[in-house]
């Protein structure tokens, strides 16, 4: 399934329900945050989210997405790219109307899955080390910084040829620009033209915001009654997770919730707000919270840990498992499996993976 626009300020649900080898189904749940996206919305997908997986058996793996910061794994299902657009409440629910082809300045970033970026339209912002992609009415122009490499490049052709059958119906010129190369050619000078000529760019320095964040470490802490507390211990071990709490593993770019079997579901959605309480504050990366049950823990979430002892199959609850199982039989899936727990030997590894189906859920939350 493939979304073209995804308008912010919005929130969207994706569920992607992948089938294992013993025919049990294991999802995949990311909820989507446009960049003007409040924290009430914010915290109303989060709890969407946490009613979805309680819906399809309390066992997905959770990812909160905030646009310009979407995973690997998320972008994976969207061929090329995602481009999001200016609009919400109000224009969501109008007729588009058409409108005079507006300029439009994009960066691209990736040699697998590409994040798109609109940038304003300066000439400042262009370096060796990206692409950019210039829309004009009659042309598409793509700028390949000297130190791109050819993936990164292709990447960004598919998805100029993805603006170009999208917003010109396919009737439209396209252009490649390489950085330095000037040489009294016509397409290159027209490109700089809009940029009020060509002149060297200079070499980026690194920035605060290029380096590594390296000071905030690895915290666990348990929630209690809404509140993140933390815990002090010498090393992570299995052992500090308790089956009737839940807890937040804070490792800067990332922010696990680990939700224990016990758990109910207001608990499991106390966590997620303590989760986007810490996510947003002050001088802190853009961080992903990645929710995790008891049992269902990911190898990323694993690997945090100093040891993790092996665990048998465990059981997981069937309440509204029926219902969801008959919701998706009308909907021509097959429900086969959909009642048995997938065991946690039967984990895939956590590369990109574009197999399996795909449901999205788009929620203008007034």
């Amino acid at each position: 399934m493939h979304i073209h626009q995804i308008r912010s300020p919005t929130s969207a649900l994706s569920n992607r329900t992948i089938a294992l080898k013993s025919g049990a189904l294991r999802h995949d749940i990311h909820y989507w945050l446009g960049k003007d996206t409040s924290q009430d919305e914010a915290g109303t997908a989060a709890s969407k989210t946490v009613e979805l997986d309680a819906a399809l058996g309390g066992r997905a793996v959770q990812y909160r997405e905030v646009q310009g910061h979407e995973t690997g794994k998320f972008l994976s299902y969207f061929k090329p790219c995602i481009i999001p657009q200016e609009g919400g409440v109000s224009s969501g629910f109008k007729h588009v109307e058409a409108e005079e082809h507006k300029t439009r300045l994009y960066v691209c970033k990736g040699k697998h899955v590409v994040h798109v970026k609109e940038v304003p339209f300066a000439r400042s912002l262009f370096n060796h080390d990206d692409i950019f992609i210039l829309d004009t009415k009659s042309k598409i122009f793509q700028f390949n910084g000297s130190n791109s490499s050819i993936q990164e490049r292709a990447k960004a052709l598919e998805v100029v040829q993805y603006i170009k059958d999208t917003y010109h119906d396919g009737k439209c010129e396209v252009a490649a620009i390489e950085d330095g190369k000037l040489m009294a050619d016509a397409e290159t000078g027209e490109f700089w033209g809009f940029f009020g000529g060509f002149a060297p760019l200079p070499r980026k320095t690194a920035s605060d915001k290029d380096k590594t964040i390296d000071s905030i470490y690895t915290r666990l802490f348990c929630v209690n009654k809404g509140k993140a507390e933390p815990m002090e211990a010498d090393s992570l071990t299995k052992e500090l997770l308790d089956t009737n709490k839940c807890y937040l593993l804070d490792c800067g770019l990332e922010i696990f919730v680990w939700m224990g079997r016990n758990t109910s579901l207001d608990e499991r959605k106390s966590a997620s707000a303590a989760a986007e309480e810490l996510v947003c504050g002050l001088n802190r990366p853009k961080s992903h919270i990645i929710r995790v049950i008891e049992g269902f823990e990911t190898v990323m979430f694993r690997s945090k840990f100093d040891a993790w002892p092996q665990s048998g199959d465990v059981a997981v609850s069937e309440d509204g498992r029926g219902k969801v199982a008959a919701l998706l039989k009308r909907q021509g899936v097959n429900v086969k499996g959909l009642l048995k727990a997938a065991p946690a030997k039967e984990e895939p590894q956590p590369y990109i993976d574009c197999t399996g189906n795909l449901q999205v859920y788009l929620k203008y939350f007034m």
